[in-house]
């Protein structure tokens, strides 16, 4: 989980991110304007490809890609 954690954080940085901000695993994501709806499609992309697997577009909510961590949660539930 540790890895997975790092691995979408220093994406989400790389990505997304303009300025020296400090994304933690905690820091909201979408509530806090660093990830709009049309980049929660590409992440979702990103990490269906990443990690091998599906994300149902109804699974696929912007509370479940609000930080590092529920977005972590949720690729948890798909990798067999």
């Amino acid at each position: 989980m540790e890895e997975m954690l790092e691995v979408v954080r220093e994406y989400i940085i790389e990505e997304y991110v303009e300025d020296d901000s400090e994304v933690t695993f905690d820091t909201p994501l979408i509530s806090g304007g660093i990830v709009d709806s049309f980049s929660m499609v590409s992440l979702k992309r990103f990490l269906e490809n990443k990690y091998n697997i599906s994300i149902p577009d109804d699974k696929a909510t912007p509370e479940a890609f609000d930080s590092v961590n529920k977005i972590c949660v949720l690729v948890k539930e798909y990798i067999a």
